[in-house]
C-alpha cells in the first residue's frame, strides 16, 4: 500500500463511485464517434484527393484538431472543472462531424479539411476524459480508475466501425456520399457524449479533489508544516512528467502511424470494406479492452514497468505487421490488435504518472498541455504514414514504427535508476 500523506485530499468512495458510472455512460457512446471516423477519414480523403500520398492527411488534420482541443479543454477544466471542458470538447466534436457529411455531400475538400480539424476536438475530448476518473481516486487505484474509463470506450469502439456499412446505406439513402455515413454516426454520439456530462457529471470530480485537499492541507499545516509540500499539499514530482509524456507521445506516433495506413493497405490488396472496418473494430478493441488489465499492473507493479512493456509490445505488433500475408485477415488483425495492446500499456502507465506527479492547482491545465503533445505525434504518425508507404511500403512502415516504439525501453530503464526518493513514492 502506498502510503498518504495528511494533506492527501480525503477519499470519496460515494462520489468517485457516481464520477465513474456517468464517465462510462459518456465513454460509450464517444467511442461510437470516435472508431467510426477512424475507419472511414482516409478513406473518404483518398476518394475526395484521388491520391494515396494523402490519405494520411484526415487523421493529421484531426489530430492537429485534437491537438488544440487538448489544450483548450485542459485549460477551460482547470477553470471550471472537468464538465464544462469534457462537454464542451464532445460538443464541438459532434459540431465537426457534422461539417465532414456537408464537405461529402458538397464534394467540397476545403471545407473537408475545416471539418476534420474541428472534428479532433471529440478525439482530445475522449482522451482527457481518463484524467477525470483519476481526480478522486485512492493512490492505490489510479490505474484502476483510468482503465474503467477507458474500457468504457470499448463498447462503442467495436459497434462504430461495423455499422459503416449500415450507416453507408442510410447515408445514401439521404443522398449523401457512403463513406460519410460514419460521421452522422459520430455526430449522433459526440453529442449525446456531451449532453450526458454536461448534465450527469456533478459533483465535477477536479473541485471537489480541490475543495478536500485544501482541507487536507489545513489540517496538516495544523498538526506539522512541511516545507517540501507545494500550496496543494502534494510533493513536487516534476521529474515524472516528461517521462510519462515520452511514453504517451511514443505510443501514440506509433498507433497513429500504422492504424491510419492500414485500411489503405488492405483495400489496395483486394479487401473488402467490411473486412478493413472489422481489422479496425478488433484494434480498437485491443486498444481500450485490455484497460483493466494495463490499471491492475500499474496499480500491482508501478507504471514504470508496464511502461516498458508497451514499447515492447508495439515492436512486436510492427514485426507481425510486417510479416503478415497481404491476403491474411487474421495476421493484420492479430498485429492491430497488439498495436491496440501496446498503447493501452503506454497511456494508463503514462497517465497513472502525473496523476500521482501533478498538484491539483496545475494538474488540467498541465495534462491538456501533454495532451497537446501526444495529438501531435498522431498527426505527425499520420501524416508521415502515407509518405512512407507511398514511397516504400506497408511491411516498412510496421518496422520502422516498432522499432521506434521499443526506444522506450532504455530510456525507462535509465530514468528509473535516477529516481528520487519522493519520485518512487507514485509506485
Amino acid at each position: 500500500m502506498t502510503p498518504r500523506s495528511a494533506s492527501s485530499p480525503t477519499p470519496a468512495p460515494a462520489q468517485q463511485k457516481r464520477t465513474l458510472i456517468v464517465l462510462v455512460i459518456a465513454q460509450v457512446f464517444s467511442g461510437a464517434g470516435l472508431a467510426a471516423g477512424i475507419t472511414v477519414g482516409a478513406l473518404l480523403a483518398q476518394d475526395m484527393l484521388g491520391a494515396t500520398s494523402l490519405a494520411g492527411l484526415p487523421s493529421a488534420l484531426f489530430t492537429i484538431g485534437s491537438a488544440a482541443a487538448a489544450a483548450g479543454v485542459g485549460r477551460i477544466s482547470q477553470r471550471a472543472g472537468r464538465r464544462s471542458g469534457l462537454a464542451l470538447g464532445y460538443l464541438t466534436g459532434a459540431v465537426g462531424s457534422i461539417g465532414v457529411v456537408v464537405a461529402a455531400l458538397l464534394d467540397n475538400v476545403v471545407l473537408l479539411f475545416v471539418a476534420l480539424f474541428i472534428y479532433g476536438a471529440g478525439t482530445a475530448t475522449n482522451l482527457q476524459a481518463r484524467y477525470a476518473g483519476a481526480d478522486l481516486a485512492h493512490p492505490t487505484r489510479s490505474g484502476r480508475a483510468v482503465s474503467t474509463v477507458l474500457v468504457a470506450t470499448t463498447l462503442g469502439a467495436l459497434v462504430g466501425p461495423n455499422l459503416v456499412t449500415v450507416m453507408g446505406d442510410l447515408a445514401t439513402g439521404w443522398g449523401v456520399p457512403p463513406l460519410a455515413g460514419p460521421f452522422i454516426l459520430a455526430a449522433a454520439a459526440y453529442g449525446a457524449a456531451g449532453v450526458v456530462l454536461l448534465i450527469l457529471l456533478r459533483p465535477d470530480p477536479l473541485l471537489l479533489a480541490r475543495r478536500l485537499a485544501a482541507a487536507a492541507v489545513t489540517a496538516a499545516a495544523t498538526l506539522s508544516p512541511d516545507p517540501r509540500q507545494d500550496s496543494t499539499g502534494q510533493p513536487a514530482q516534476s521529474r515524472v512528467v516528461p517521462v510519462a509524456a515520452t511514453v504517451m507521445i511514443s505510443a501514440q506516433l506509433v498507433m497513429a502511424a500504422i492504424m491510419t495506413m492500414t485500411p489503405i493497405h488492405m483495400l489496395a490488396h483486394g479487401h473488402t470494406l467490411a473486412a478493413a472496418g472489422l481489422v479496425i473494430a478488433i484494434h480498437v478493441a485491443g486498444m481500450y479492452l485490455p484497460s483493466p488489465l494495463s490499471g491492475w499492473l500499474v496499480d500491482r507493479f508501478g507504471p514504470r514497468p508496464v511502461a516498458a512493456a508497451s514499447g515492447v509490445t508495439l515492436l512486436a505488433a510492427g514485426v507481425v505487421a510486417m510479416a503478415a500475408p497481404i491476403d491474411s485477415v487474421p495476421a493484420l488483425a492479430a498485429a492491430l490488435a497488439l498495436l491496440g495492446l501496446g498503447w493501452s500499456f503506454g497511456l494508463v502507465s503514462g497517465t497513472a504518472m502525473l496523476a500521482s506527479a501533478l498538484p491539483l492547482a496545475t494538474r488540467a491545465k498541465t495534462q491538456g498541455t501533454v495532451d497537446l503533445w501526444i495529438a501531435v505525434a498522431g498527426a505527425v504518425g499520420g501524416m508521415a504514414s502515407g509518405i512512407v508507404v507511398a514511397t516504400t511500403s506497408y511491411a516498412t512502415l510496421a518496422l520502422l514504427g516498432g522499432l521506434l516504439a521499443a526506444v522506450v525501453v532504455p530510456v525507462i530503464a535509465v530514468t528509473s535508476l535516477q529516481r528520487t526518493p519522493a519520485v518512487r513514492s507514485i509506485r
